[in-house]
């Protein structure tokens, strides 16, 4: 009737006999390995989104030397105050999940650029450089500049230490749809010819 042996049969009835003793055991080893497995991948992850915003990273692909230098020469990189604005806080915006996407989208487009050799010398990236600029100020007028926002808001202005063209602009922002962006392309970086 049954094929196993004395032996093996007394095994298996015993195991399916009483299975919680053993699978249980299971449970909470699986779920602690689970949850240290978890912990290292967002560590991994935010490490890797960490490194990949710093300027070292940004930076270190030859086409970008020429925006690099242009924006060391900016008021974003040195200024009286000592403030400083960093590729990743001009270009990604301060929200995690439109920030994590936007800095997705931007290291592919610039990978693929790069090893597509469509970017890959001062010369070609030059050439690319109004289509680029574009698409930069597109995404910020849709975000309605949040990148700038996150440091400069219109309730800390001091409306009296800018000129009353400036002043004038900036109170009517809320009321005609404008963004940072309309008026102040080129603020790090030159603009690009045509444009």
């Amino acid at each position: 009737m049954n094929s196993l042996p004395p032996a093996r049969r007394g095994f298996g009835a015993w195991l399916w006999r009483r299975p919680q003793r053993w699978f249980l055991l299971g449970v909470p080893i699986g779920g602690l390995l689970a949850f240290i497995v978890g912990i290292a991948l967002t560590g991994v992850s935010f490490g890797s989104l960490h490194h990949t915003s710093t300027e070292a990273f940004c930076t270190s692909c030859h086409e970008m030397t020429a925006p690099f230098q242009e924006y060391k020469h900016s008021e974003h990189y040195s200024n009286t105050l000592g403030i400083q604005a960093t590729c990743a806080e001009c270009h990604i915006p301060p929200t995690f999940v439109a920030g994590l996407l936007r800095h997705v989208e931007s290291g592919a487009t610039d990978a693929w650029g790069h090893l597509t050799l469509e970017l890959n010398t001062p010369a070609k990236y030059e050439a690319h450089r109004l289509a680029l600029a574009k698409g930069v100020w597109k995404e910020l007028k849709a975000d309605d500049s949040a990148e700038c926002r996150s440091c400069h808001t219109l309730a800390a202005m001091a409306f009296a230490k800018q000129s009353a063209v400036a002043a004038n602009e900036h109170k009517s922002m809320t009321k005609d749809g404008t963004t940072c962006i309309d008026c102040h392309k080129g603020i790090a970086h030159m603009l690009p010819q045509g444009s």
